[in-house]
């Protein structure tokens, strides 16, 4: 009989905040920017180490994360989760990676 290892990978569903830094694909014209990403790792603190470090290498500037579960918590709070987001999930699981499914630049009001 085979044990589950302890150290089985999740997906973990992070928001991003992050400044402004030269070469970061940002507009020109904003002031910094959200990021959604699907990061895997054994426990949350793993999974935002992870999306910070790539994200550092990306030219990016990470500001603040906060993380929103696994897709098991995240349903059971009642998200409502479409297939493209299970799926991008599945294969940040598969890659053991840190997916930016979506990237929201800010901009200064006035």
């Amino acid at each position: 009989m085979m044990s589950k290892a302890k150290s089985k990978q999740q997906v973990y569903t992070l928001l991003v905040e992050v400044g402004r830094n030269a070469g970061d694909g940002l507009p020109q014209e904003a002031t910094g920017g959200a990021l959604v990403c699907y990061a895997s790792g054994v426990d949350e603190a793993e999974a935002v180490r992870e999306t910070v470090a790539i994200l550092k290498q990306a030219d990016l500037a990470p500001l603040d994360v906060s993380g929103y579960g696994t897709l098991e918590e995240r349903l059971a709070e009642g998200h409502d989760i479409s297939d493209e987001e299970k799926a991008l999930m599945q294969r940040a699981l598969e890659e053991n990676s840190v997916i930016v499914a979506q990237m929201t630049p800010f901009f200064d009001e006035g």
